[in-house]
């Protein structure tokens, strides 16, 4: 079994389950012996704490990392307005930029044998006046993973997604359906229709699962490697 360093875990809109799918993969690769950290560079949306702005993703994110670092190492950049990062960050006059989180990436690398990164909203969300979040992962080098809202729009949505991470020269991985919330019509000919015009496997459909957690989901999925 040959396990990339890690997987950058992007999807085709906000709220469409980024972090359940990677916790579900984390889940998978601890389970055949690999030692995985997970990072959320970016986080907007975060709420005060007395050790500081915390997110709830990238908590969880940390939670189920085998190797536990400090806060920051985990979430670079935690923000606290749900906008858009390159605004929450502009609103706390900070920049936000791609040396640190590199530079958290290595951290995490050092002490594990595949790191997880979950990006913040779609492929290109912007994070600065320059970059977006597709520079960031072709700074990172990592394989991607697209995960899909199963709605109204995600054939549109999905395709295009896709077509911008092939056109950044990174490997498309595999991609996950993901049903964020009930009463999705003719779920199973959306998923028909990606399978056979996305350019990557289908690593797996996850039902509307109130409270589900990492164990659950882990097993609704296969790996993006053989």
């Amino acid at each position: 079994m040959s396990v990339p360093p890690g997987f950058f875990v992007t999807g085709t809109d906000t709220g469409v389950g980024k972090t359940r799918v990677a916790l579900a993969l984390m889940r998978r690769l601890q389970d055949t012996g690999q030692r995985v950290c997970a990072m959320k560079p970016v986080a907007a949306g975060c709420t005060r704490t007395a050790a500081g702005l915390r997110n709830d993703d990238a908590e969880l994110l940390r939670a189920q990392s085998d190797v536990q670092l400090d806060y920051a190492t985990h979430n670079p950049y935690a923000l606290e307005p749900a906008i858009a990062p390159h605004i929450a960050a502009r609103q706390a006059g900070i920049t936000i930029e791609l040396e640190p989180v590199l530079a958290a990436c290595a951290r995490l690398a050092a002490v594990s044998g595949c790191v997880m990164v979950e990006g913040a909203g779609g492929w290109l969300v912007p994070l600065n006046d320059r970059a977006t979040l597709a520079d960031l992962a072709q700074q990172l080098q990592l394989p991607v993973i697209l995960v899909v809202a199963l709605r109204l729009g995600c054939l549109n949505h999905a395709l295009l997604s896709a077509a911008a991470i092939t056109r950044s020269g990174l490997p498309l991985a595999g991609w996950v359906a993901n049903c964020p919330e009930p009463g999705m019509e003719v779920v199973q000919e959306n998923v028909n229709a990606l399978k056979s015009r996305l350019p990557a496997p289908l690593l797996g459909v996850l039902p509307v699962l109130p409270a589900a957690d990492a164990r659950q989901m882990a097993d609704l999925l296969v790996l993006p490697f053989t």
